[in-house]
């Protein structure tokens, strides 16, 4: 049994280390070192391109990030099943990241920069947590972790995804029905959905006029889900009091692009969270072993809904 990994060489080799230590009996190989193709049972990749159609034994396609919206599924025959990278460290970065900015936000810390650069000494009225209302769109694995640990703060805590979910102490949204009655209890919107042909640009005019006058956003998910223009519009308007953007479209930014210039939004190059090499190796092999003993893989996506 081989795993074949397509993906950076410098990740591969603490990968290669971390097998040899802990599974001896798999051969890992690094493209483009494929060996003989008919030996390999996984391929472990960013972008796999038609590297599929070349392995006749393949069994499983592993998505090295956490998202598999960069993967053209319809060039991935049907009968392979398709993981995307669950593993603490993208877990761990993401709670971290999505903390500290709804933090940034309760605390005023926006309000006191643009003080601080007008050498204005003047105290704001500090609200109780309980009092900010925070609400997360989708609630996968790192939706559930960001709740959790934000519900420590006092915040009241809800969330929203197309299929219903139970959370201790989170009032829980479900399905298109209820997106408005979500957005309008929320004054922090936390997006972490993954891309799809739903979720494409729904962070929009609509969305933003739902939401109470004032509220924020944090945006961690995906950069096509988020319409520029609509935020910038809805910043100039008040409807939106500040942004966390740690995704665009496209991807750098451009030095020109309006959102660099924007006094109330805080942008970050897409490092909210990312994944260890060594635990992600770790979770790469757990679901080696629930392959090969017919458990399910964690991580594996509904090709129906593409995540």
């Amino acid at each position: 049994m081989s795993v074949l990994y397509k993906s950076d060489p410098v990740r591969g080799a603490i990968w290669a280390e971390r097998f040899a230590q802990l599974a001896p009996d798999i051969a890992f190989r690094m493209w483009p070192d494929i060996g003989d193709p008919t030996e390999i049972r996984y391929l472990v990749a960013w972008q796999p391109d038609d590297l599929v159609l070349t392995l006749p034994n393949l069994e499983v396609v592993f998505s090295i990030g956490s998202g598999v919206d960069q993967l053209d599924l319809s060039r991935i025959p049907a009968r392979l099943p398709v993981v995307r990278m669950i593993e603490p460290g993208i877990v761990d970065g993401m709670v971290e990241y999505v903390t500290e900015a709804v933090l940034a936000i309760h605390r005023d810390l926006y309000d006191y920069a643009l003080q601080q650069q007008a050498r204005i000494w003047k105290p704001i009225p500090l609200r109780p947590a309980a009092s900010r209302r925070v609400g997360v769109l989708g609630l996968g694995v790192l939706g559930t972790a960001v709740l959790e640990r934000l519900r420590l703060f006092g915040f009241a805590c809800a969330g929203w995804s197309r299929s219903p979910h139970d959370i201790d102490g989170v009032e829980c949204f479900a399905g298109n029905a209820a997106l408005d009655t979500f957005l309008a209890r929320t004054d922090v919107l936390v997006c972490l959905l993954p891309l799809t042909d739903a979720t494409r640009g729904l962070l929009d005019r609509r969305v933003f006029a739902a939401l109470p006058e004032g509220a924020s956003i944090v945006h961690a998910g995906r950069g096509p889900q988020l319409v520029t223009d609509d935020l910038l519009d809805a910043l100039d308007r008040g409807q939106i009091r500040s942004a966390v953007i740690d995704v665009t479209d496209p991807e750098p930014l451009p030095a020109d692009h309006p959102l660099w210039s924007q006094p109330r939004v805080r942008i970050t190059p897409h490092i909210a969270s990312a994944t260890s090499a060594v635990t992600a190796a770790d979770a790469l092999l757990q679901n080696l072993r629930r392959h090969s003993s017919g458990e399910p893989m964690i991580g594996e996506i509904d090709r129906a809904r593409g995540y």
